[in-house]
C-alpha cells in the first residue's frame, strides 16, 4: 500500500463503528443513523450465543454492505474471510485468535483491507507485512468484548506511532466522546466504538458526539 493510500485509509478510520445483532436492537436502522450522523467506516462483527449463522448471516452482511455504500462508507467484515470473499466486501479484520493474517491476506489478494488487532509490540511487527492498520486497545475497558484482555491505555499507541509513523492505527476498548482528543493526540488516526453507539437511548446524538471531536 503506498503512502498517499495510507493517508486515505487512516482518514476512513477517524469514527469507525463495530457492531452486530447482539449489540443493537434493530442492527440496519443503528448502522444507517450511525452513516448519516458521522461514522467513517462499519465492521459488521456477529459473534456471540445468539449470533446469526449462514444464510441469515450472509443476507445481514448484503444488507448492510448497501447501506454502506449509499453512504460510501468502507465495509468489513470480523473475521470471515469467506463471506468478504463471497459478497465482495471491502475487508476484513481480525484478532489475534482469529485466523492468521499471513494467510487471510492470502485469500483476500492486495486490494482489500486487513485490519488486525494486536496487543504488543512483537504482534505489531508480526501483522506489518500483511496488514493494512492495526486496532490496539483495549483502552480502556470494556464490556462488548469478552476477549478484549487487560486495559493498556495508549502507551502502545504511542509507541507504536513512533517506530511506524505511516501505519494507520486505531484505538479500541470502552472509548467515549472525552477520551478522543487524547487517544488521537497519543498517535491513533481514529477510535473504533461498539456500545458507546450501539448501546446510546440516541443513536444519532451518540454519533454526532463523537463526530464532532
Amino acid at each position: 500500500m503506498t503512502f498517499c493510500t495510507k493517508q486515505a485509509l487512516a482518514k476512513q478510520l477517524r469514527l469507525y463503528f463495530v457492531c452486530g445483532t447482539i449489540d443493537a436492537f434493530d442492527l440496519v436502522s443503528t448502522v444507517e443513523t450511525a452513516l448519516r450522523c458521522g461514522v467513517t467506516c462499519f465492521q459488521f462483527r456477529e459473534k456471540g450465543k445468539d449470533a446469526l449463522y449462514g444464510d441469515e448471516k450472509e443476507a445481514m452482511a448484503r444488507t448492510l454492505q448497501q447501506v454502506c455504500r449509499q453512504a460510501e462508507v468502507p465495509f468489513i467484515i470480523n473475521d470471515d474471510v469467506e463471506l468478504a470473499l463471497t459478497i465482495d466486501a471491502d475487508g476484513v479484520h481480525v484478532g489475534q485468535d482469529d485466523l492468521p493474517a499471513e494467510w487471510v491476506r492470502e485469500q483476500l489478494g492486495p486490494d482489500k483491507w486487513l485490519g488486525v488487532s494486536v496487543h504488543t509490540m512483537e504482534e505489531v511487527r508480526a501483522a506489518l507485512p500483511f496488514a493494512d492498520y492495526v486496532g490496539i486497545g483495549p483502552i480502556h475497558e470494556t464490556k462488548s468484548k469478552l476477549d478484549a484482555g487487560h486495559v493498556r491505555g495508549t502507551e502502545l499507541i504511542r509507541q507504536v506511532r513512533l517506530q511506524y509513523p505511516q501505519l494507520p492505527i486505531v484505538g479500541i476498548g470502552g472509548i467515549r466522546p472525552e477520551h478522543v482528543p487524547s487517544i488521537i493526540h497519543d498517535g491513533a488516526d481514529g477510535v473504533a466504538v461498539i456500545s458507546a453507539i450501539a448501546s446510546a437511548p440516541d443513536v444519532a446524538t451518540a454519533t454526532r458526539r463523537f463526530a464532532c471531536l
